[in-house]
């Protein structure tokens, strides 16, 4: 998890932005994304973006979409059937998943989901649904792979420090 120090007690910086950490983990990343298309449509229907700059593909955008959605529920089924937790929020994970798409990305879903919603801004084609993706990517990135990191580091120790050698973050 990131730390933020300013000026002040340090310590009291810390506090608080692990406190900021641990409530953007009690909501799932996919639900930090609705929230993030409901904002940018919400800004989008208040201007008319489109007007200054048509970002629309409709083709490409569902495209991606698709692929974002396969890689996600790919690397969710993958968990099922290994038995493993699919909530970023457990305490632990019954088993380390480094086969499918997790040879790929150690974190296909997190990629499934900017892919998505990326698709979805290049469908609409207005300029703040682009911030989604953005926001999506910083979400998952400071917010929940470090905790998701620790864990896995805590519970498989040098295999997931072998795996983490092999496999990228992202892509």
């Amino acid at each position: 998890m990131a730390l933020a120090f300013t000026s002040g007690h340090m310590g009291d910086s810390v506090v608080a932005t692990q406190s900021l950490g641990m409530s953007m983990l009690k909501l799932p990343p996919p639900i930090w994304a609705l929230i993030y298309l409901v904002l940018a449509a919400l800004v989008s229907v208040a201007y008319p973006w489109r007007q200054l700059l048509d970002l629309r593909s409709v083709v490409i955008g569902v495209v991606l979409v698709i692929v974002g959605l396969v890689f996600s529920f790919w690397a969710a089924i993958l968990f099922g059937r290994e038995g493993t937790e699919l909530n970023p929020m457990s305490e632990t994970n019954k088993k380390l998943v480094i086969r499918g798409p997790f040879l790929i990305t150690r974190n296909p879903m997190y990629v499934g989901l900017v892919v998505t919603s990326l698709g979805i801004a290049v469908i609409v084609g207005s300029l703040p649904m682009f911030l989604v993706p953005v926001l999506v990517f910083a979400t998952a990135n400071w917010g929940h792979i470090p905790f998701e990191e620790a864990k896995m580091r805590r519970q498989f120790g040098a295999a997931y420090d072998a795996y983490t050698g092999k496999v990228r973050r992202w892509l």
